[in-house]
C-alpha cells in the first residue's frame, strides 16, 4: 500500500512538529507539509492533495469550521478535528462532524511519557481510520442504505419514532463503536421509543467530549441519554454514554446492576473500551444482554461481543455499505460472534422485533 499522505493545518508551530514526529514514525504515514493558516493550507491542498487533513479547530484568519464548511463544499476529503479540551471545543468538534469532519481528537498531552504514548496511539489510529474512510464512496460521511425494504425508512426522524415495545425486565443493550459512530449512534437512538431497556454505549472520544456528545443526543431522542457516573444504578429507559478516558462496565450489586466507571491502561488501543463494556454484559446480563457493534476501525469489540454470543445474548453487527470504517463490525463477524449483519437503518428495527418476541416469551 502507499503510504497515507497527511497535511497538518495547526497555527502552534509546536503542535505541528510534534505531530509531524509522532505520525511519521510509522512507516504507512507520510506527512506531506504543515500549514499555520487555512489560506496556506488551501495552498498545499492543491498542490499535495493529501490523503487526510488534521485540522485545528481554533485557527486564525479564519476559523476551522468554515474552513471545513468550505473545504467540503469545493475539495471533500477525510479531516480529522484537533480541538481543546474544553466544553465549548467540544460542542465545536460535534459540529464540525456534522459538517463531515471523519474524527475529533484533543490536542496532545505532552505532560509525561505515557501521555505522550497514549495521544500518538490516538492521532495514529484516527488519521488510519480517516484514511480507510475515505476509500469509500459518498456514503463515508452520511451512512445510508439505497435498497431499502418496507421496514427501513431513511429519514427517519423523532416524529416518527417506532411505538412501544413490550421487553424483559432484565434486558441490557450494549452498544460499541468508533469513526462515524457519533451519527450512527444518534441514527440508531431517535427512532427509539420513550420505554426500553438501559442501553450502554462506548464510543471512542475524548474526554469531555462525551458529555457533550450525551447533551445533544437527549434533546433529539425521546430516552435519557447521559453520561455515565460511577456507582449509579442501571434504569430503563435511560442511556448511558461512557465518559471519554475511562472504560465502563456493568456490574451485579445484590439485587440491582450498577455502572462501573475505570480508568486503567489502554485496552485494545482504546480507553473507553468496548471490549471491557461487552465482556462485562457477558458476565453479568448473560443471555439477556442485546450486542451492537457499529462503525469503527479496528478490532475492539469483537472477541467482547463473541463472549456475549457465547452467553446467548443477541449480537448485531452494522454491515459495510452503511459503516463509514468496515473494521470493528468486520472484525466481529470474523470472531463468530454476530448473529445478524444488517444495515443501519434496521438495526432498532430488529432489536425491537426481538424484544417484543423474548417479551412474550
Amino acid at each position: 500500500m502507499n503510504q497515507i499522505k497527511v497535511l497538518i493545518v495547526d497555527d502552534s508551530a509546536l503542535v505541528r512538529q510534534t505531530f509531524k514526529s509522532i505520525l511519521e514514525r510509522d512507516p504507512s504515514i507520510k506527512v506531506i507539509g504543515t500549514a499555520s493558516d487555512p489560506y496556506i493550507a488551501v495552498q498545499k491542498i492543491h498542490k499535495e492533495k493529501p490523503d487526510v487533513i488534521t485540522l485545528d479547530i481554533e485557527m486564525p484568519k479564519m476559523d476551522g469550521l468554515t474552513f471545513l464548511s468550505k473545504l467540503m463544499r469545493q475539495a471533500p476529503m477525510p479531516v480529522v478535528v484537533i480541538s481543546n479540551q474544553t466544553s465549548d471545543g467540544a460542542r465545536i468538534a460535534l459540529k464540525a462532524l456534522e459538517i463531515g469532519a471523519v474524527d475529533v481528537m484533543t490536542k496532545p498531552d505532552l505532560s509525561t511519557e505515557g501521555h505522550r504514548t497514549e495521544s500518538g496511539i490516538n492521532l495514529v489510529d484516527k488519521v488510519r481510520s480517516a484514511f480507510y474512510a475515505g476509500q469509500k464512496s459518498s456514503r463515508a460521511n452520511a451512512p445510508t442504505v439505497e435498497k431499502q425494504d418496507n421496514k427501513t425508512r431513511s429519514s427517519d426522524t423523532p416524529a416518527n419514532r417506532m411505538e412501544k415495545v413490550k421487553f424483559p425486565p432484565s434486558t441490557v443493550i450494549a452498544v460499541g463503536a468508533s469513526t462515524g459512530g457519533t451519527e450512527a449512534i444518534k441514527s440508531f437512538l431517535e427512532v427509539l421509543p420513550e420505554e426500553m431497556p438501559p442501553i450502554l454505549i462506548v464510543q471512542h472520544m475524548p474526554e469531555k467530549f462525551t458529555a457533550s456528545f450525551a447533551k445533544r443526543l437527549n434533546e433529539t431522542c425521546a430516552l435519557h441519554v447521559k453520561e455515565a457516573e460511577n456507582n449509579e444504578p442501571v434504569l430503563n429507559n435511560t442511556v448511558y454514554i461512557a465518559p471519554g478516558n475511562y472504560h465502563m462496565s456493568i456490574l451485579q450489586a445484590g439485587a440491582r446492576r450498577v455502572i462501573k466507571i475505570t480508568d486503567g491502561e489502554l485496552v485494545n488501543r482504546h480507553r473507553p473500551s468496548v471490549n471491557v463494556l461487552f465482556n462485562s454484559v457477558a458476565e453479568h446480563v448473560r443471555h439477556h444482554g442485546i450486542g451492537i457493534i457499529l462503525t469503527g476501525m479496528g478490532d475492539d469489540g469483537a472477541s467482547g461481543m463473541k463472549a456475549m454470543q457465547q452467553t446467548g445474548a443477541y449480537t448485531i453487527a452494522q454491515n459495510e455499505e452503511t459503516s463509514v470504517v468496515y473494521g470493528m463490525p468486520y472484525k466481529a463477524v470474523l470472531a463468530g460472534g454476530v448473529k445478524d449483519v444488517l444495515p443501519l437503518n434496521d438495526i432498532p428495527y430488529a432489536v425491537c422485533k426481538y424484544l417484543e418476541r423474548d417479551g412474550r416469551d
